[in-house]
Parts: C-alpha cells; sequence; structure tokens
C-alpha cells in the first residue's frame, strides 16, 4: 500500500488516409503530401493508393501512376514500387465517387503543446485518429475541418482506437519530416501506462519479439508473434502491483503496429479491456463493478509521455498527459 500511495501520487501529480476539403463536392482541393511511416512501408504505391482513395476507379490511380503525377521523395516511380519509412509521397488533385463524400464535424481536442510548428493532444480512447477501416473520419479529419484556414495538418504518429492519450501533428512539412527522421532514428522517447492481468515479477523486463502484420477474412489488419517477422523491442517497468493485476510503464525501442498490446499477450500478461488480443472473458467480467474492484469499459493503454527534439528551435522537450480519470478510478479500486 505504501508503494502504491508513492506511485499513484506522480500519475495524480501528471494527472494516412486522404480526407480534405473538396471543391465542387468530388474533387480534392490541392496535392496531397503523405508521410509513409513504418506500418505502411512494405506495401507496394498501387496498393497504398488504393486503400486510401476510397472511391477512386482502380483505372484512375494506374493512370496517374502511369503519367508521373504521384511521385515519392520528388522523382517518378511505377505501380511495383514498395513504400519505405519516411518516404514523401505527393498525390495529385483527385476526382472521387459521390457516394465517398461524408460529413466530417469539427472538433477540438485536449492540446498539451501547440505552437507556429506543431500541435499535441490528449486523445481520448475510443476515437480514431483518422477515417479507414469502417471509420468515415478521425482526429485528424475533425482537426482540418475546426481550422480550415490551417495550410498544413498532417498526423506525426499515430495511436489505436482505443488508446488514449499523446498524439503529435505537425503544422509545417518541415516539422513533419524532421519528426519522422528523429522516430526512424530511435531519437523520440514514447512511454505508456497499461494494465496487465497476472502476477507479474520482474521490476524491469526487455520484450524482443519479432512482430508479423497480415490481415484477416473480414479486411481487418491483425499482428502476430512470428520468427520472420519485423524486429520489435519493448522495455516494460513495474509501476505498481495489485492482486490480480500490475501497472506498467512501456518504452517503445520500436514503433511497431500493435506490439506493446502484441508483446504483453505473447508474454501471458494480456492488457485488461484489449478487444483483440486480450482475455476475452476477463474484459466481460471487467465491464461490471464486484465488490472488491470497479468496473472498467475500455481498453487500458495510455500514452503518457514523449520525449523529442523541436524540430525548429532545437530544444529538448518532455510533454505529459494526465491519466484518464476512468483509469485512475478503476486503479483506485484496486488499492
Amino acid at each position: 500500500m505504501k508503494d502504491l500511495a508513492i506511485n499513484m501520487g506522480g500519475i495524480l501529480q501528471n494527472s494516412s488516409k486522404i480526407e480534405t476539403e473538396v471543391a465542387g463536392g468530388d474533387v480534392f482541393a490541392q496535392a496531397q503530401y503523405l508521410t509513409i511511416d513504418e506500418e505502411d512501408a512494405g506495401q507496394r504505391i498501387d496498393n497504398f493508393l488504393l486503400r486510401i482513395c476510397k472511391g477512386v476507379p482502380k483505372s484512375h490511380i494506374y493512370r496517374i501512376l502511369r503519367s508521373g503525377e504521384v511521385r515519392v521523395n520528388k522523382g517518378r516511380v511505377d505501380q511495383l514500387y514498395r513504400l519505405k519509412a519516411a518516404d514523401i509521397v505527393r498525390v495529385p488533385p483527385i476526382r472521387v465517387a459521390e457516394k465517398s463524400n461524408v460529413h466530417v464535424p469539427s472538433a477540438e481536442f485536449a492540446i498539451l503543446y501547440e505552437d507556429a510548428h506543431l500541435l499535441v493532444i490528449n486523445k481520448p480512447a475510443g476515437v480514431a485518429v483518422h477515417g479507414g477501416s469502417g471509420v468515415n473520419f478521425g482526429v485528424i479529419e475533425q482537426l482540418r475541418a475546426a481550422r480550415p484556414e490551417a495550410k498544413f495538418l498532417e498526423l506525426v504518429h499515430r495511436l489505436d482506437r482505443e488508446t488514449s492519450g499523446i498524439l503529435m501533428l505537425a503544422k509545417k512539412r518541415s516539422a513533419l519530416v524532421n519528426l519522422h527522421e528523429q522516430m526512424r532514428d530511435g531519437l523520440t522517447d514514447k512511454r505508456y501506462f497499461t494494465l496487465v492481468a497476472g502476477d507479474w515479477k520482474n521490476q524491469r523486463q526487455h520484450v524482443k519479439l519479432a512482430l508479423h502484420k497480415y490481415t484477416t477474412a473480414d479486411g481487418e489488419r491483425r499482428v502476430r508473434v512470428q520468427a520472420d517477422g519485423m524486429e520489435s523491442h519493448t522495455v516494460f517497468s513495474l509501476q505498481t502491483k495489485f492482486k490480480d493485476f500490475a501497472l506498467l510503464e512501456a518504452e517503445l525501442k520500436t514503433g511497431r503496429t500493435h506490439q506493446i498490446r502484441v508483446h504483453l499477450s505473447a508474454s501471458g500478461f494480456p492488457i485488461a479491456g484489449d478487444d483483440k488480443y486480450g482475455d476475452f472473458a476477463l474484459n466481460r467480467a471487467l465491464l461490471k463493478a464486484t465488490e472488491s474492484r470497479g468496473s472498467l469499459k475500455r481498453m487500458f493503454l495510455h500514452a503518457h509521455q514523449i520525449r523529442f527534439t523541436h524540430p525548429e528551435s532545437g530544444q529538448e522537450m518532455t510533454l505529459k498527459a494526465p491519466m484518464p480519470e476512468d483509469c485512475l478510478r478503476f486503479l483506485k479500486t484496486l488499492s
């Protein structure tokens, strides 16, 4: 209980799909410049464009590739080119089908930091960062709708829909490229709080398991541990130990899709409330409070801290997002 009070006290104190405004209802107003992250790296350029340009005929995608209107790092590529992390893809204005027009309500989110180069928000759980996979719009589309005067606004990285916490956006292309270079070179430090089920033993534990992305029969992207997958490394530090759970801090050494979730699940410590890789029977039980604990109706994964170098000033920056109230309430019922 003493350790819990110390750790909880610290917590309490810190308590690229294209979707733009369209002209005439069915034409992108201007060319888009998309920086490829690790999640999209390895895809062929034609498959990438087909995925992000919903409603655009396949024949048109191949025509703009052949004509050189699509550029990667300012150069022409053919349809077989495989994207690499940090590639900058120019997508020209594209006519899309009427059915793809979706009203995007404007929204603002809790701002952790903002200047002429960056916007850093505290994303709530349950909100997608961008449209796609059955979601019409997300944070980036809503922020663009709320800030029509913004000439440039792009996601620097992503968070899973059910993950809350720090989300960085770039307000200038130079800032986007710089931050992607920092992430690619391992110069940023991203930390998450997560609650896992089980008897966690070690104060500090390294997990190095290669991860492979695949698509389910219904088109959903998933990740599994696989020997020939991408090298992945997470460091977990014990914050507080409970009877049936443990609060951990996860430090990302690589930034793979669903990395924390799959590393923990494969290690025998599923994240509470994780509906993809977790303990489904436990998740159902957590929906209702008992005499010994409260209820949990979300995945307990929160991006609470990021360290990076400001892309313009060169200043070392550390930003923190307070633990969400629903997570704090649940932790307090475990003590």
